[in-house]
């Protein structure tokens, strides 16, 4: 059975970008998910000089060891000014000293929301121009808008959209 990562990239108890990850991967078929959730990764905020006085932390090498083992990755990124959250920001720096190519092809089914209607396109547009050079193969995308008007119930509700998603989860499936 094929595992995949469902992530969400924010430290939010209530981040909306976990609950459509999670969501997500409800939806794939024969895969034994890995739910995870950046509040069990805590690290110090990266710096060459802590690196060089600290070394790695213990967490940045779990995570990086789950995406490792993962045939495929779910991961939905909080928009905060535009871009990451600094959480998510952060673990990406730490992962990627241990290993530049982090992602090592595995296939991602890449998403973004926020309550407004953009979706989260500008984290998305800077996570499509960036991860490939970090060894992610995009299958694909999906930003869902105006979040609290389409998901309720742990449920997308929006019957397009919903279709959508579901379309490019079955590609995702494929790609695995």
């Amino acid at each position: 059975m094929k595992k995949i990562i469902a992530l969400g990239g924010s430290n939010s108890k209530e981040s909306i970008n976990k609950e459509l990850a999670h969501y997500t991967a409800r939806n794939t078929v024969d895969a034994d998910v890995i739910y995870l959730d950046m509040n069990d990764f805590p690290m110090p905020m990266f710096g060459v000089d802590r690196e060089k006085e600290d070394g790695m932390p213990e967490e940045a090498k779990k995570l990086t060891k789950l995406i490792r083992i993962a045939d495929g990755i779910i991961l939905s990124l909080a928009e905060h000014n535009g871009s990451y959250s600094a959480v998510f920001k952060n673990a990406f720096d730490w992962i990627s000293r241990i290993d530049a190519k982090v992602f090592e092809t595995t296939p991602m089914l890449l998403l973004s929301t926020s309550p407004g209607a953009r979706a989260g396109k500008s984290v998305m547009d800077t996570a499509l121009d960036r991860f490939p050079r970090h060894g992610a193969t995009v299958v694909e995308n999906f930003s869902l808008p105006s979040f609290y008007d389409n998901f309720k119930n742990n449920e997308l509700v929006n019957e397009e959209l919903k279709a959508e998603l579901m379309k490019k989860v079955k590609l995702f499936e494929t790609a695995i």
